[in-house]
């Protein structure tokens, strides 16, 4: 008897074990559009241009389309059977191959990259940019405001030690393409980011991220090396990851992360620095003019 209430006991402890386990996050890549999907988001979803381009440096003044854009071609490769990771290829114009493998948790989507020159030519690429739209996720998208730039007021960037919300103090205005708001990374050139009015602080740390409607959770992103961060125009937040112009033969490994988390900045900003533990050292407190 005792044999038989231990038995059931320990298979009603495990059933409840497993049915606590959170429900991974589900993601989908099709036509360079990356959906991350879940009953636990705020939104249900979030689609990511990815990804949106591969750019060359001296692009904070000049043309978009005609200079900055390196053309490139994205396959699918694999998608696991529960949803939760995908293997994609990109073939750059100028030779560059980037292989990503993307994992999905219950409250993240990690992002592994290797990016190769295979050529005998320094690579035109710069920085690349997945582009995140995040109206839905915090209760401003289409569907429920016709204000593009509503999610602006829920988002923030890390500015002087601290979480700054945007529009943040010293906000640019003026840049060949308006509006927006570019945050050159630490030891960036500010000549070879997006040309969108760009400030003139440099973050503190390499978060930018938002709030949800309900103030219930809080979506942020950050890579490894980055370029730059980007307020955008289509209600979109950016971590834009740095190639650095590869030189032939060279690989370089590229990590980034998405936060999809509850409203505990303090944890989340544990979380971030264990994850990151070079940015530390990259980011200064010094303002840039």
């Amino acid at each position: 008897m005792k044999l038989i209430l231990s038995t059931l006991s320990f298979v009603c402890t495990t059933a409840l074990g497993q049915a606590a386990e959170p429900a991974k996050l589900k993601l989908h890549w099709a036509k360079n559009m990356l959906t991350i999907s879940g009953r636990q988001l705020p939104g249900k979803e979030i689609k990511i241009h990815y990804l949106e381009a591969y750019c060359r440096d001296n692009s904070q003044t000049t043309d978009w389309g005609r200079h900055t854009v390196v053309g490139h071609k994205t396959r699918l490769i694999s998608r696991s059977d529960d949803g939760s990771q995908l293997n994609l290829h990109c073939d750059v114009n100028d030779g560059v191959t980037v292989e990503h493998v993307i994992t999905a948790s219950h409250d993240e989507v990690d992002f592994a990259l290797t990016a190769h020159n295979p050529t005998a030519r320094r690579s035109e690429a710069h920085w690349a940019q997945p582009c995140i739209r995040v109206g839905k996720f915090n209760g401003t998208g289409a569907d429920a405001t016709a204000d593009k730039y509503a999610y602006i007021k829920k988002s923030f960037v890390y500015l002087d030690g601290k979480r700054a919300m945007m529009p943040t103090q010293d906000w640019a205005t003026e840049a060949r393409y308006i509006p927006g708001q570019v945050w050159a990374g630490p030891g960036v050139p500010r000549t070879d980011v997006n040309p969108r009015p760009l400030h003139p602080d440099v973050p503190s740390n390499g978060l930018i991220g938002c709030f949800s409607g309900d103030g219930s959770m809080i979506f942020a992103t950050a890579f490894e090396p980055y370029q730059e961060l980007f307020q955008g125009v289509i209600r979109c937040l950016h971590s834009d990851f740095r190639l650095g112009s590869l030189a032939p033969s060279e690989t370089l490994k590229i990590k980034g992360k998405i936060y999809l988390v509850k409203n505990d900045e303090a944890a989340l900003l544990k979380r971030y620095h264990n994850d990151f533990p070079g940015h530390k050292a990259l980011h200064s407190k010094r303002r840039q003019r």
